[in-house]
């Protein structure tokens, strides 16, 4: 199944985040991300481009999607550089969403 295909979904409070082998399995689907599971576990990418104005464009068209999937990344902008960081916040780790985001973000840049 391709899961840029699919559309993130409500995660209620209380809902376990994923499981190790369960985040392993979903990594495949984005491996250009990388896994964190230090803390809070999350998936991060850092996007590189020619200039700052290039760089808000990619946010703002990651901004629009985030909006549409109602499910919202951490962005953080460096010049150039956009890093994007995954994590369902309210159940403090992470869902099929973020790998959701991701995938849909991959097709964007």
């Amino acid at each position: 199944m391709d899961i840029s295909k699919t559309h993130c979904k409500v995660c209620e409070i209380g809902m376990p985040p994923m499981h190790d082998r369960e985040e392993d399995r979903h990594m495949k689907e984005v491996p250009s991300w990388t896994l964190n599971r230090e803390g809070v576990h999350k998936i991060i990418k850092q996007f590189v481009f020619k200039d700052f104005r290039e760089a808000i464009k990619f946010v703002n068209k990651v901004a629009d999607l985030a909006e549409e999937e109602g499910h919202h990344p951490d962005i953080h902008i460096f010049y150039n550089k956009v890093s994007i960081e995954l994590s369902t916040h309210n159940i403090r780790g992470l869902s099929e969403n973020d790998f959701i985001l991701a995938s849909k973000i991959e097709m964007i840049k």
